[in-house]
């Protein structure tokens, strides 16, 4: 029987980069859980630790898109080492600004400023992309990095958690920021899978942001990527109500193993469904599995929800980038996936700011009351925008690969 995920690494280079890529991606599921423990740890804050984790979240969200932009236009590997150099800068000051208690001010610059960490998702995929596109492997490539992204959302939080917790404060974050640097400088190293420069790229042109369709699905992923950043705060909180901080880590990645195990099994399914409709039952599911958040009382219960919950997040992610090839031109691909992954960190950002506030003031679970809010703002936007998505996904598939 064949296995198509063994099937789209025969393509050279496609091991390589995606092995780099793996390494990369690792502080992505790190540095925003690590900010929030290191600072609970040592101011002892929910609001502010989620309120510059979020802040770091929120810049990334704005400044990679613009980053991803001069990608297209440039290459990767030009754009990518200035980008890492300066987020890791930022990185490091902001741990030295921890450690020496300076103001909390200077806490919000430095997350802003390491916002400028490149999308590595959006690289990864638009190498996958370069090689596939038209062949229904792109699904499969889709897929496996999907569940990638999943692995990588497994072991983060128990790493970032566990190093902060039990060695010292700022170790989670210490770590993230030499595996980013690592594992960026291998992922420019492979040359020969880079993305070619579009001419058209060179002149410039209007941002992908600027497609209604576009921005449908952006705002979709803020809702999502809210459920997310909430479930992250909140399970932090929880954990400590119930006299065990570390466990939140293993809550959290319950929830990426049901989004692994549905990745693995949507990746091996070739619907014919149009693929916003698929979104619209996956968004469905997604604002369904919130309402069990409300009714957790201890870290197993957690954990077995957060397990159902997660197997709405890999078909959604999947579909989301499947919908991206399909609705920007192929010259602007970079920022488009970029867009969409950092609709979810603009989300991230607004979930846990919201969360943290909500939790200092009512208590550790009532952060989830923010999940089901942003469930049901996900499923409307996703609803009223189907006609949309469904007449621009027919247009751009029409219109000869260029």
């Amino acid at each position: 029987m064949r296995n198509p995920y063994i099937e789209i690494f025969t393509a050279p280079g496609a091991k390589a980069f995606s092995s780099a890529g793996f390494i990369a991606r690792l502080p992505l599921a790190m540095i925003t859980l690590g900010i929030v423990t290191m600072l609970s740890e040592t101011h002892g804050e929910y609001w502010l630790a989620g309120a510059v984790a979020a802040t770091f979240a929120f810049a990334n969200a704005l400044i990679a898109p613009q980053v991803s932009r001069l990608v297209d236009r440039y290459g990767q590997r030009r754009i990518l080492i200035p980008g890492t150099i300066v987020a890791v800068s930022a990185l490091s000051g902001l741990m030295l600004a921890t450690h020496y208690s300076a103001p909390n001010w200077t806490l919000f610059v430095f997350a802003v400023l390491a916002g400028t960490m490149p999308s590595m998702s959006a690289f990864v995929r638009a190498r996958w992309t370069e090689i596939y596109r038209g062949s229904s492997k792109l699904h499969t490539a889709f897929a496996f990095e999907s569940v990638v992204d999943e692995v990588i959302f497994m072991t983060g939080p128990i790493v970032a958690i566990g190093l902060s917790v039990g060695v010292f404060p700022e170790a989670g974050p210490l770590v993230a920021t030499m595996l980013l640097a690592f594992g960026n400088l291998l992922f420019a190293a492979q040359r020969s899978t880079e993305p070619p420069i579009h001419a058209q790229d060179i002149s410039g042109g209007s941002s992908v942001i600027r497609l209604g369709s576009m921005q449908i699905l952006v705002l979709t992923l803020v809702a999502i990527g809210a459920i997310f950043g909430t479930a992250e705060v909140t399970a932090v909180a929880f954990a400590e109500a119930q006299g065990d901080k570390a466990a939140a880590g293993f809550a959290l990645s319950a929830y990426a193993a049901g989004s692994l195990i549905a990745g693995l099994a949507f990746g091996a399914l070739k619907l014919k469904i149009p693929l916003p409709r698929q979104l619209l039952l996956a968004i469905t599911l997604a604002a369904l599995t919130t309402l069990p958040l409300l009714m957790v009382a201890n870290i197993p219960t957690l954990a077995v929800v957060l397990f159902v919950a997660g197997v709405a997040v890999s078909p959604t992610i999947i579909i989301s980038m499947a919908l991206v090839e399909q609705l920007v031109p192929s010259s602007k691909l970079t920022e488009g996936m970029t867009w969409a992954i950092t609709g979810i960190g603009i989300g991230m950002a607004l979930g846990s700011s919201a969360s943290g506030w909500v939790i200092d003031e009512f208590g550790a679970t009532s952060g989830f009351f923010i999940s089901m809010l942003a469930g049901l703002m996900a499923l409307l936007t996703t609803l009223l925008g189907q006609g949309n998505l469904l007449r621009s996904a027919r247009g751009l598939a029409a219109v000869p690969a260029e």
